[in-house]
């Protein structure tokens, strides 16, 4: 099993959204990989971040990719604005009130779009909830927080579903990849990197006050790239050495 070196999405929900030109720079120096955007909407989750006219504002800010991480109760109603708004892959919640077949519209919609589809799994929810799905998705996002707030600490304990959404896609041609989303700095980066994390989702660690964001990012890679490695290295369960 093997996959492409760890990349870095850039949570902007604790940026100054007052200097956005200044925070894409910055991050755009510091070599992540992707702008995370959260959309919440106050109802799914008890916080309200923007909409897609932000969403549009980072793109005509930046080219680097918009992962867009909708925490809202009504995707498949305002997923055509966030497509429009420049979205490059889009993220909505498998617990969001809807039926399997609206589910599987909303990601029919993302990737006749020609866009990334993606469901993301709370800490509560299983993975398994999300096989009806697999082959219209292009993203598995793995929460290690309670949706809706940044700031939170790793949920170690959950770090296994990341290892279980890999195997998910278990002989998939398609490209695939499996975020993750909550508490990643590089201190927790080996833990999802060990578990087979393509992509981490980096919030509060690129913008608290006295870290350097180029440091932090190149050290949640290399961390989450030596676990990989160090996991690939070891024999197979059973495997008879000889």
């Amino acid at each position: 099993m093997t996959r492409a070196g760890t990349l870095v999405a850039a949570s902007v929900t604790t940026a100054d959204f007052g200097n956005l030109h200044h925070v894409v720079r910055k991050l755009e120096r510091a070599g992540v990989d992707r702008l995370h955007l959260d959309v919440m909407d106050g109802h799914f989750v008890p916080n309200i971040t923007f909409g897609p006219d932000i969403v549009a504002a980072f793109r005509r800010l930046t080219r680097l990719p918009l992962d867009l991480h909708l925490m809202i109760s009504e995707p498949g109603r305002y997923v055509e604005r966030f497509l429009k708004a420049g979205g490059d892959s889009l993220t909505f919640h498998l617990e969001a009130p809807a039926s399997e077949e609206e589910r599987r519209e909303v990601l029919s919609a993302i990737r006749a779009a020609g866009r990334q589809a993606g469901l993301a799994i709370s800490p509560s929810t299983s993975v398994e909830a999300a096989r009806p799905y697999v082959d219209l998705l292009d993203i598995a996002m793995i929460m290690t927080v309670e949706p809706g707030f940044g700031g939170q600490r790793f949920m170690a304990d959950r770090a296994p579903k990341i290892t279980e959404a890999r195997a998910l896609f278990n002989g998939r041609p398609e490209p695939w990849e499996v975020h993750v989303d909550g508490g990643v700095n590089h201190e927790t980066a080996s833990v999802a990197g060990a578990c087979g994390a393509d992509v981490l989702v980096v919030g509060s660690a690129l913008f608290e006050r006295g870290h350097d964001a180029d440091r932090e990012v190149n050290l949640v890679k290399a961390h989450a790239d030596a676990a990989w490695r160090a996991i690939e290295k070891m024999p197979a369960v059973g495997a008879v050495e000889g």
